[in-house]
């Protein structure tokens, strides 16, 4: 008899698709008057939409998950009905710490509607309403107020519940699960007293399970928990419904910042001001016995994208018990068995709402003795892999377009794929977590300089280079290593910098480690464990996406996506899997729809060549003051150490075929494309030794009365190009001003290069740059030189060559005088390294340790501006010289060539401000390809024309 009541009175699916009546049922009585109007200061916004009233679109107001409901509502779908407070109500009751007016009344009205079409009160104490209260921001955001289910119970309704259900373990369960909920959620009572109290129970009366417990078990489970309230909130449990609600709904306000909320925004760049809604939904309930329960759907594998039944389905249960996992779940398939109506319903639901979203869909439902309801659907989260091909699945069923497609996936998730990663269930050791700074797996035998690095590289060997910190000597121990392993620095650290240029796996900053060069070894702190040494030659393994450092080989698994992007998997092959193909398909409409060129940093011919196979369409950034390391170091010294002219030209003599041979192998790499040269930039003193070391070196050989000559002459012309703040002194076109043969050799190099390729049948595009101008007249001083060397070679060679030069704008001065400075340039790349750490007057590899983790913390950043570029103030010196030097010079080709070339937020700053083309490591070169795609569709154009 109880049963049948239940279905009869408490909710059924014929008496929720009813519209919204003014009527009243006989005897109805709102739990609380309306509530006073708004003031005559003006119209009060609206607070409160009811499911019928709202729909997908209106996630800013609505929050997804009442966008959402209201959505499957509008549809027809079985949704118990309910009304959601919106992100406004949250906003203004955040800024003012108080219920904005008119909320009250509202809520009143909505309440009123829901009992009436229910045909009983919240809280009834014979036939009580219960409404669940959920949190609902614009974007699934973990952190924010857990759900409360059951409110409305208290001592009479309690009984009155089990009255009508028939069931009086239900009614008994349920009101400890809103004792718990509420204890925890909107009191603040740590979750663990709930559990031990709860535990003693079971323990008292031998249950190994809660199904276990009968009604007189719950109730006293009930009275436990009442104590906990008591004791832990300094008050009772509140038995009034209404304001169980009250205060459920102002906790929801108030979790938005929550310590685990405000840190998700940041990691995940999401604004802190959007506020969230609060959804009031009528209970449904699966803990109703085994022919009711509750499950988790995807209409999609979210791992990867198959089509199929996916999900998880608990009998008797309420949708926390899945998530809490203390009891096992089925597999959504076994669903059919227990209950073939309710799961062939689920099946043909799951059906209509991705034919509707046109998408992977996320499905929360309860079953109710037999009757399926739908609790909440959103756009599912899903792996990289998964998304690729879901996006071309969907183009083939005919639900979206190949545009839209792109639009689907993201340079971040492509990332994701191109890198190696280690195999699942791996046995080894983890020791140490850093940051993950350029994403992969790497293993090998630990080294802790350079010069061995590349010794047992050459013997055949995989290495790991570790070293506190990483500097320019380190470049060919960095270019031998399987990957870079750091105890200092962050994402932006010389190391990481270098390493993603390189496809390097990275971690940096594992502060755990002290690393010993000179012992050879590093030693791992471990808390509460003895250190452990780890020696040179001992196998580690690096995850550079997720910064651990594991002792021993983790297997690793090599990337098909990349042997695609190599020109060694043919997509329209049989080795070819749906996830190559995929990635295929999207890139090639990215590429016919983007307006941005891509090119690439490559300092060398074998980084341009693999540029190119990656679609690069050119070289942005040859940096050559990495090809003045290593051996031709002592050439430089020369240059510097020259008491005269004559000397002085033999040390560039020496130079001179060195670099050309650099460029014709470059040239040659990037035959009939665009080859930007940046003439030597770093300060001088990098190719100076130390002065301290130095210093010591001198004083010990006269000390011993051997002083050398070479030494002592070192020394005087360190003393005398030392600078305190060597970034900000002799470096760039200063440098080439000082030091005017150096500029004019690499330009002659450059140029005989160029003439080389031609009479061989090539067709080089060069392009010099002349970096760190701040005035017009650096730059027309330099580009007067350069002009007259490459007339000289034409003259000499009988090639005609059509160089362009411009400069780098890399200061905030050059910016804000770019429409003097391109009336001698025929092309600006912007160098946003440089630009932003002269605009936030940061030094990148100083202020990473020291502060940027505080910074972050608190908000000031959502992200280094060093990863994505800072729009509001970096961003605008870009727009500034873009608009003013087009202006003098229409023709001016314009291009970035910092890190941020191959962000994806900044790619698309970067089209929308009219650049040419972004330059970025040769690994992110499809990355940037991508986005720039997105970017183009973005805004509804797109260009078959590049």
């Amino acid at each position: 008899m109880g049963q049948e009541r239940l279905h009869e009175r408490h909710l059924r699916w014929s008496d929720v698709r009813k519209p919204l009546s003014s009527g009243r049922p006989r005897g109805y009585r709102p739990s609380h008057p309306r509530g006073s109007a708004a003031s005559s200061g003006g119209p009060v916004p609206t607070y409160v939409y009811d499911f019928t009233q709202g729909g997908m679109d209106q996630r800013d107001l609505l929050g997804g998950k009442g966008a959402n409901l209201a959505e499957m509502t509008r549809l027809g779908l079985p949704v118990p009905p309910g009304f959601t407070i919106t992100t406004e109500a949250c906003r203004a009751w955040l800024a003012t710490g108080q219920e904005p007016e008119g909320l009250r009344a509202q809520v009143d009205e909505h309440l009123a509607g829901l009992e009436a079409r229910m045909g009983r009160r919240l809280g009834q104490p014979d036939d009580p309403l219960l409404v669940s209260v959920r949190s609902g921001a614009k974007f699934s955001m973990p952190g924010m107020m857990e759900t409360v289910l059951d409110v409305g119970l208290n001592d009479e309704s309690v009984r009155g519940l089990a009255e009508r259900s028939g069931d009086e373990r239900f009614a008994w369960d349920s009101y400890r699960r809103l004792l718990q909920m509420f204890g925890t959620t909107v009191l603040g009572i740590a979750a663990e007293h709930f559990h031990d109290a709860l535990g003693e129970v079971a323990s008292l009366h031998q249950a190994p399970c809660d199904l276990d417990l009968g009604a007189p078990e719950w109730r006293e489970v009930v009275d436990a928990y009442k104590g906990l309230v008591r004791e832990h909130a300094g008050r009772e449990f509140p038995q009034d419904p209404r304001e169980q609600l009250d205060l459920a709904v102002r906790a929801v306000f108030d979790s938005w910042n929550a310590e685990r909320a405000v840190l998700y925004r940041r990691q995940e760049r999401i604004p802190g001001d959007l506020g969230t809604a609060v959804n009031v939904v009528a209970m449904v309930f699966g803990n109703l016995g085994t022919g009711s329960g509750t499950g988790v759907a995807f209409t999609r594998d979210p791992a990867t994208g198959q089509q199929g039944v996916y999900g998880d389905y608990l009998q008797n249960a309420q949708g926390e018990d899945v998530v809490a996992g203390t009891r096992n779940t089925l597999p959504l398939a076994e669903m059919e068995r227990i209950d073939a109506r309710s799961y062939a319903e689920l099946l043909r639901t799951m059906e209509v709402l991705e034919g509707h979203y046109r998408d992977l869909c996320d499905i929360e439902f309860t079953v109710e003795r037999g009757t399926l309801w739908l609790l909440q659907t959103r756009v599912g989260k899903r792996t990289a892999a998964a998304a690729f091909r879901i996006a071309c699945q969907l183009v083939d069923q005919g639900l979206i377009d190949e545009d839209e497609a792109v639009r689907r996936v993201s340079g971040e998730q492509l990332a994701q794929l191109m890198f190696p990663r280690f195999a699942t269930g791996t046995s080894a050791e983890r020791v140490a977590r850093g940051m993950g700074a350029s994403p992969g797996a790497a293993v090998g035998r630990a080294v802790f300089d350079s010069a061995a690095a590349v010794a047992r590289s050459r013997a055949g060997e995989d290495v790991v280079l570790v070293r506190r910190e990483t500097n320019p000597d380190d470049l060919d121990g960095m270019i031998a290593a399987r990957g870079v392993l750091t105890s200092r620095g962050g994402k932006t650290s010389h190391a990481a910098v270098v390493a993603r240029g390189m496809g390097r796996t990275c971690v940096c900053g594992a502060d755990a480690l002290d690393v010993d060069a000179a012992a050879r070894r590093m030693v791992v702190r471990r808390p509460g464990a003895a250190p452990l040494v780890v020696d040179e030659g001992e196998v580690i393994s690096i995850d550079g996406s997720s910064g651990d450092v594991f002792l021993g080989e983790v297997p690793v698994v090599d990337s098909p996506v990349v042997e695609y992007f190599e020109g060694r998997l043919d997509p329209g092959g049989e080795e070819a899997d749906d996830l190559v193909r995929a990635v295929h398909r999207l890139m090639s409409r990215a590429d016919a729809a983007r307006r941005l060129r891509v090119r690439a940093n490559a300092d060398n011919g074998e980084d341009a060549a693999r540029a190119r196979r990656f679609g690069a369409e050119g070289v942005g950034l040859c940096r050559t003051e990495h090809m003045f390391l290593g051996e031709r170091r002592r050439s430089v010294e020369r240059l510097i150490l020259a008491d005269d002219e004559d000397e002085q030209e033999e040390a560039l003599a020496a130079l001179l075929p060195l670099q050309r041979g650099d460029f014709e192998r470059l040239l040659a790499a990037m035959d009939g494309l665009p080859v930007t040269v940046r003439l030597l930039d770093p300060p001088l003193h990098e190719f100076l030794p130390d002065l301290t070391e130095l210093s010591v070196r001198v004083a010990v050989a006269q000390a011993r009365g051997g002083a050398d000559e070479a030494d002592e002459r070192m020394l005087q012309a360190v003393h005398r190009l030392h600078e305190q703040n060597p970034m900000l002194g002799l470096r760039g076109v200063r440098l080439g001003l000082v030091v005017p043969g150096l500029f004019t050799m690499q330009v002659r190099a450059l140029a005989e290069a160029a003439a080389a390729r031609t009479q061989e049948g090539g067709r080089p595009r060069v392009e010099v740059m002349i970096p760190l101008v701040g005035s017009v007249q650096e730059l027309e001083l330099v580009r007067e030189r350069s002009e007259e060397v490459l007339r000289e070679v034409e003259r000499a060679t009988g090639v005609e060559l059509a160089a362009l030069i411009g400069t780098m704008v890399e200061l905030p001065r050059a910016a804000l005088t770019a429409g003097q400075i391109a009336g001698a340039a025929q092309f600006f790349s912007f160098g946003t390294n440089d630009l932003t750490q002269m605009t936030w007057g940061f030094s990148r590899d100083d202020v990473e340790a020291a502060f940027f983790p505080a910074y972050l913390e608190r908000g000031v950043f959502g992200v280094s501006p060093f990863e994505s570029l800072d729009v509001d103030g970096v961003g605008r010196l870009v727009e500034i010289a873009v608009r003013e030097g087009r202006a003098a010079r229409p023709d001016l080709k314009l291009g970035v060539c910092g890190e941020h070339g191959g962000d994806p937020a900044s790619v698309h700053f970067f089209h929308r401000v009219g650049l040419d083309y972004v330059s970025c490591s040769p690994f992110r070169v499809p990355v940037a390809r991508l986005e720039a795609g997105r970017a183009a569709l973005a805004e509804g154009g797109g260009s078959d024309s590049r």
